[in-house]
């Protein structure tokens, strides 16, 4: 079950806002994923000051079955990348939705997250594929 804390998109990835700052939210993929890619070995993430546009590619993940794009679930600038999984991308794996996230970003619409599916929309699309 996916936490109800962030809004996923079809392309696998969440995202959630930092109550703390307002235009602010933390991005990563989510647990179905994770588990659909296997242990995951590499990650290419964006650079901190790179634009990230809603469903564009913003990186690439590598796992031991496939290396697969990284959709930005928002439009906005990446303020921070997860540097500990450029040494340690297995902690995506073990926690996808804590210490795995990938960005955290500034938000041009903070609003346009609404938008996205909540976690039982999602649970029920991942549960029909």
């Amino acid at each position: 079950m996916s936490p109800d804390d962030r809004r996923y998109t079809n392309e696998h990835e969440w995202v959630m806002a930092n109550s703390a700052a307002p235009s602010s939210v933390v991005a990563g993929i989510t647990d179905y994923a994770q588990d659909q890619l296997g242990d995951i070995v590499f990650f290419e993430l964006p650079k901190v000051g790179d634009p990230v546009t809603h469903l564009v590619k913003m990186g690439e993940v590598e796992s031991v079955k496939a290396v697969s794009d990284l959709f930005s679930p928002v439009d906005g600038v990446v303020t921070e990348i997860n540097e500990k999984l450029l040494d340690h991308p297995e902690l995506v794996n073990s926690d996808p939705f804590g210490e795995g996230w990938l960005i955290k970003a500034t938000v041009t619409e903070i609003t346009a997250i609404d938008g996205l599916m909540s976690a039982a929309d999602y649970d029920s699309f991942t549960a029909g594929i």
